[in-house]
């Protein structure tokens, strides 16, 4: 008495549950990755193309009379004396946890007092970013 099998056996390979398990592996390094972001400052200034995801509270602004304003998230921009911003941004930076500050320059502020107020920020181990407004 020969037996005979109830069910036919299928001899293909399925790949979709491989498809599932390489996505989802991609979806996990995408994630865990770390983003790599440059260093060095653009030259193409004040326009730029990148926008930092950064969203600084405090913010320093030279106008075109080269005036210094120090504004902070809960306040408006104040009038500085050019020898009061270091001490009014430590002052910032010790209740601020983020420490990140934005410059806003006018286009015709010399290069040099960009980076006096730059150069405040390295002194005292501050975080900065130049702010750039987006290319049209």
């Amino acid at each position: 008495m020969a037996l005979k099998r109830q069910q036919n056996v299928i001899e293909a390979f399925s790949m979709a549950s491989m498809t599932d398990v390489i996505f989802l592996l991609l979806v996990f390094f995408m994630v865990t990755s770390t983003f790599v972001f440059p260093t060095a400052l653009e030259v193409n200034l004040p326009e730029g193309v990148e926008q930092t995801p950064l969203k600084p509270s405090t913010r320093v602004y030279i106008d075109e009379n080269q005036d210094i304003y120090v504004a902070t998230e809960d306040h408006e921009p104040i009038l500085m004396e050019k020898d009061m911003v270091e001490p009014y941004l430590l002052e910032i930076a010790a209740v601020d946890s983020m420490g990140t500050i934005a410059l806003y320059a006018d286009t015709i502020v010399p290069y040099g007092q960009v980076v006096r107020v730059l150069n405040i920020g390295k002194r005292n181990k501050l975080n900065m970013v130049l702010a750039t407004k987006a290319l049209n």
